[in-house]
């Protein structure tokens, strides 16, 4: 790939052939820097007419893609939804608008599909912001020195846990769809496929199920590390890589097994929800090293309309927002947010909040005393009623904080 600084225009066009996709796909690596994605064809783990590529002459320059999934909202609704991924623009192409023509196309065709909400994962926290991307949901590493605590006295639970290594992807995928935590996303035939390809360049790769009454309900993948050092070593570390539990019996379940490995000095966890209730389940809460919490979902609602009346409400007297969107003006206006929904409306606002800032609490991951804490919520010299904030808290607040889980 030989690419050059050109001062014509860049047009965006739908990619319509795997070598413009693998095109693209290098297009994205290089942009990267340091992502290493060995022998892996694109073509194979993308969706036919949702990559977008930016052309310089003939000579792709930037690129945009994305997955069609489902977004679960507080009360358990399912929106149609953008997956993003594979955003990069050549260096020698950068500032001159080129990922902002992505994305807005991007965002066209979206609406085009019906999709009110889009997502992705950050590779830097500056970008994404002025599209009306925001921080919906945080997660966190874990570090478990099993050497020092084992699990608390639990009580009986139902169910069993059974080793699954060479369970196919489909039975995994049939267990991940049935999640109903805010902020889940569907993961898509694309999404399987790679990560059946990860799973068999691994060298060692186990798989555990849990089950309640002959249904699966749960279950954990792990590997171990520096396998090669694994007998002389003096920390032998195994790493889940993917944890899904239904029901509290499933999650107490599958950490059971895993606490009960022989061998083992050290368990690491790449990404779990913030109030995840793992150190509650060990004898020694010192023993789980929690990590520093990370930006997860940025979510950026497309259509704001639909996505708020998608999502339930705790209860609390009506409260009108205004909606400022200056990349989407059909999302400007008026909504009136009450116990039993979400609707436009002509009254006059009790809160004006931009389309970034409401899609951080859209999912009830950041509190909108939060924002009006950190003037996010003034409108001029005015700051926001202080009773209408904490009733908004009240209608958007959640049981749980939201997680995804799922990179892509």
């Amino acid at each position: 790939m030989t690419v050059h600084e050109r001062s014509n225009d860049v047009r965006i066009d739908r990619l319509t052939t795997p070598e413009q996709v693998r095109e693209a796909f290098a297009v994205f690596g290089r942009a990267m820097i340091g992502l290493d994605f060995g022998d892996l064809d694109a073509a194979t783990i993308t969706e036919e007419g949702r990559y977008f590529g930016a052309f310089d002459g003939e000579e792709i320059v930037g690129g945009a893609d994305s997955y069609a999934t489902s977004l679960t909202v507080p009360g358990g609704a399912r929106l149609a939804h953008a997956a993003v991924t594979h955003i990069g623009v050549l260096p020698t192409h950068r500032r001159r608008g080129v990922l902002t023509a992505l994305i807005t196309r991007q965002f066209s065709d979206a609406a085009a599909r019906g999709e009110a909400v889009a997502t992705l994962r950050a590779s830097e926290a500056v970008i994404y912001g002025r599209y009306g991307y925001g921080v919906a949901s945080h997660s966190r590493p874990a570090r478990i020195d099993r050497v020092r605590t084992g699990l608390r006295e639990l009580p009986d639970g139902a169910g069993t846990v059974r080793i699954a290594d060479d369970v196919d992807a489909s039975s995994l995928a049939a267990i991940h769809e049935r999640v109903t935590t805010a902020g889940a996303t569907t993961r898509s035939a694309s999404w399987w496929v790679n990560a059946e390809r990860r799973a068999h360049a691994e060298p060692l790769r186990y798989v555990i199920v849990h089950s309640t009454d002959g249904v699966d309900d749960g279950y954990a993948v792990y590997r171990p590390l520096d396998s090669a050092t694994w007998w002389t070593s003096r920390n032998r570390t195994i790493q889940v890589t993917d944890f899904v539990a239904l029901t509290g019996d499933a999650h107490r379940g599958l950490w059971a097994h895993l606490f009960g490995l022989d061998l083992v000095d050290t368990i690491t966890v790449a990404s779990l929800p913030v109030d995840d209730p793992l150190p509650l389940l060990v004898t020694d809460q010192r023993s789980v090293h929690l990590g520093e919490v990370r930006d997860e979902i940025w979510l950026r609602l497309v259509d704001v309309e639909t996505a708020l009346a998608a999502r339930t409400y705790g209860p609390g007297r009506p409260v009108t927002i205004a909606v400022l969107d200056h990349r989407l003006p059909s999302n400007a206006g008026r909504y009136r947010i009450t116990a039993d929904g979400a609707e436009r409306s002509s009254n006059a606002p009790d809160v004006t909040v931009d389309v970034t800032d409401l899609a951080s609490v859209y999912l009830g991951g950041t509190r909108w005393r939060q924002l009006a804490a950190a003037g996010r919520l003034h409108e001029g010299s005015t700051p926001p009623d202080p009773d209408a904030i904490s009733t908004l808290d009240v209608l958007f607040a959640t049981d749980h904080a939201p997680f995804s889980g799922t990179m892509f």
